[in-house]
């Protein structure tokens, strides 16, 4: 319609069609608000880090539903047709060739015919959530759990696809993400570090220290290994020194310090080596104390099983109960392996090629009933409000035996990572892999993905964390990853 200066006019018709539409506009507006899901400015948001007090505590990006992290990481690659992934197909099909896959060759040579879960599978919980009797206790545990089984990784090698879970990158040189969350949320504990890691008591895994490692953020962010059987070296007062000696001497080196960095201004580096000198100090009381797990009552250390007669499962055990003292202490990123490249008892880790059943019987016991307990305790305790656990492993395995072997080969085209905790949902299964678990078909989701929803559970846009490093501003999904909306409650 054409005013009488012959202008177009709106007329009613157009007029109601376009409210119609604009209120829809407006509610899917609200409802992506709701989840931080609303596209924003590109540009980087850097976090503000004081040179002389790095690990000061600072605003995420917008309202987070977690304050800290847990990654339960079973190096070895896990297999997640014996786990947490039922194949009924699989089963059915046990002993045939892998329709397409007669002649499949993978990592390790030839493949033999399909082989079904070696340990039963059994619905759990209210939800019947089907989970293996491969961890029996943990298993009781499904209706807390957030299922991702449409996992993908991008290197079928251990070193790299640790590198890649840990870091977001298969070359080394990258930041874990712990030293991402670190640089950019500081800490909330003033005497502990904002990033532990804790190895297996039988070593650390492949690619080591790549695991907690800062890499080109400042050295500051790395995380800080140690275990509840071995401390943080060297934090002991000196013998013959008294306490009260002791403090008059920091606090002496503190007026040193200060004069120095004050006829200095603005040499950053000086600035964090005297701030990391301090936190040192603050340690020597508090990491005694938050290993020290002789206070805990009897029954956490029945619960536990800190003192079982297997000394790998007791010395884990005591790892998870150490996980949770750091995580009540407020410790901003823990990461906790189990299984290492060290070997032992056959092969250190969940590698399961040659023996598979004859391995898994050995880890499985060290693992099943300290990690049900860890999550049963910060459940009771209220912790998981506001923590978000992540278990993840390298990547999966085939649903064939490898030929000539009682094992199956690697597999990163498709396995099971699970959640639970703030801001997730419970009693959860998000994507799927075929009908033999051998590859991700519903819903695929990459290690990119996982770190962006990780991120964005900690109140940070992935998108824009970032540090420039050598002309690229670096993140911890490179140039990749989307929020999985779908696991967020």
């Amino acid at each position: 319609m054409l005013s009488p200066t012959g202008r177009l006019m709106l007329d009613r018709r157009h007029f109601l069609a376009h409210a119609g539409s604009g209120l829809g506009g407006i509610a899917l507006a609200a409802l992506l608000a709701e989840q931080n899901l609303l596209a924003n400015d590109a540009r980087p948001l850097r976090p503000e880090v004081k040179p002389d007090a790095p690990l000061l505590p600072r605003q995420p990006h917008f309202p987070a539903k977690a304050k800290r992290v847990l990654t339960i990481f079973c190096s070895g690659a896990v297999s997640h047709l014996d786990s947490f992934d039922y194949k009924p197909e699989l089963v059915k099909r046990d002993g045939q060739p892998l329709p397409g896959g007669e002649k499949l060759v993978t990592f390790q040579g030839a493949n033999g015919n399909l082989v079904k879960p070696i340990w039963a599978f059994k619905p759990r919980g209210q939800s019947g959530k089907m989970v293996s009797d491969l961890f029996p206790t943990l298993a009781d545990l499904a209706d807390e759990m957030c299922f991702i089984h449409s996992m993908t990784a991008k290197s079928n090698t251990h070193g790299p696809a640790e590198n890649q879970m840990s870091t977001g990158f298969t070359l080394d040189g990258f930041p874990s993400a712990g030293a991402w969350v670190s640089y950019a949320l500081g800490s909330e504990c003033r005497d502990l570090p904002a990033f532990v890691a804790i190895p297996d008591p039988r070593g650390v895994p492949q690619v080591g220290p790549n695991n907690w490692g800062s890499a080109f953020l400042p050295a500051v962010f790395q995380g800080t290994a140690f275990t509840a059987d071995k401390p943080i070296p060297n934090l002991a007062r000196p013998a013959g020194i008294a306490a009260d000696a002791d403090a008059a001497t920091r606090d002496f080196l503190k007026v040193l310090n200060d004069e120095h960095l004050r006829t200095r201004p603005g040499d950053s580096e000086l600035a964090a080596r005297i701030a990391s000198h301090e936190l040192a100090a603050k340690m020597q009381l508090r990491a005694s104390e938050v290993a020290d797990l002789s206070k805990e009552p009897k029954t956490v250390h029945e619960e536990y099983g800190t003192r079982d007669k297997n000394k790998t499962k007791a010395g884990f055990a005591r790892n998870c109960l150490l996980a949770r003292r750091l995580l009540e202490r407020d410790v901003r990123f823990v990461q906790l392996f189990n299984g290492s490249y060290a070997m032992g008892e056959g092969v250190g880790n969940w590698d399961g090629h040659r023996e598979l059943k004859k391995q898994y019987d050995v880890h499985a016991p060290v693992f099943d009933q300290p990690c049900a307990a860890l999550l049963k305790d910060l459940k009771r305790s209220g912790l998981l409000k506001d923590t978000l656990v992540v278990w993840v492993t390298e990547f999966g395995r085939m649903p064939t035996f490898q030929k000539g072997a009682s094992g199956r080969d690697h597999n990163p085209k498709g396995f099971t990572v699970w959640l639970v905790g703030a801001g997730v949902k419970r009693a959860f299964s998000h994507g799927a892999t075929d009908e033999f678990g051998h590859h991700a078909v519903e819903n695929v989701a990459t290690i990119y993905d996982l770190h962006a929803t990780i991120l964005h559970l900690l109140g940070l846009d992935h998108e824009r964390l970032s540090f420039y490093h050598n002309g690229i501003e670096r993140r911890l999904t490179d140039v990749h990853g989307k929020v999985i909306s779908n696991v967020l409650a």
